[in-house]
């Protein structure tokens, strides 16, 4: 059996019910990014012709690679090396084009300590997606094969649609997991003013004010002194005059 016959990628059925399928499954996660982004990961190498492995990669202040989900040790590996020797896709073309292309691995001249490094890992091609850019940090999607030449035009337009369904998944999971903890938080600190309303009989804007002021003077955050006194029953003494 050949490696196309492997992995044929959605020829026998439409584009669009195949993004639609992806679409529905990347938002099964409600909220949850690592589970979404390892989902995002399997989705990628079961939808783009040609890809043997996937891994989404964090690049923090243009310089540090952080791997964040992958569907083995090769991707994670790869972001590694990449922040290792400061060199590679994601801290440089991509931060100019939504989308690297990486025909032969072992024969591209951008990276060329990085491409030597590669190919000895087993990697032949790869493709790199932009998923996001936020200031001076950028998420990618990156996509790779054993053999060169393995990804066509197919793989890009499909890919690229991927990417595109990927990067509203991830926004949506983690703005409702910001929800979520904003949610959490408030709830902490509206236990935390409960509490010191009912022990020195505050109102609750009092209440309120005396976290905020126990907050400023230990300098800590808000959250953390509301979940000293919840889970301890006691207040830093610097904020009690």
């Amino acid at each position: 059996m050949t490696d196309d016959q492997q992995h044929p990628g959605p020829t026998e059925q439409s584009l669009g019910d195949v993004m639609s399928h992806v679409a529905r499954e990347l938002q099964e996660e409600h909220g949850d990014v690592e589970a979404t982004l390892q989902r995002i990961t399997r989705a990628a190498v079961e939808t783009v012709p040609g890809a043997d492995e996937c891994g989404v990669s964090y690049v923090v202040r243009r310089r540090d690679v952080e791997p964040r989900a992958w569907t083995s040790g090769l991707p994670r590996a790869l972001d590694v090396l990449q922040g290792r020797l400061h060199q590679g896709p994601c801290l440089d073309a991509i931060w100019d084009e939504r989308v690297v292309t990486v025909p032969d691995v072992a024969a591209d001249e951008r990276w060329p300590e990085f491409a030597r490094q590669a190919t000895e890992l087993g990697v032949g091609s790869l493709l790199c997606f932009q998923l996001f850019v936020e200031g001076d940090n950028l998420g990618a999607l990156n996509l790779y094969s054993r053999r060169a030449g393995g990804f066509d035009a197919e793989s890009r337009e499909v890919g690229q649609l991927f990417a595109a369904h990927a990067a509203v998944a991830l926004a949506g999971a983690e703005h409702e997991s910001n929800l979520r903890a904003g949610m959490d938080h408030r709830d902490l600190i509206g236990q935390a003013k409960g509490i010191l309303m009912e022990r020195h009989k505050l109102t609750a804007v009092q209440a309120f004010d005396l976290l905020v002021r126990t907050s400023s003077l230990t300098n800590r955050k808000l959250r953390d002194v509301a979940d000293e006194l919840t889970s301890t029953g006691h207040l830093t003494a610097a904020g009690q005059g």
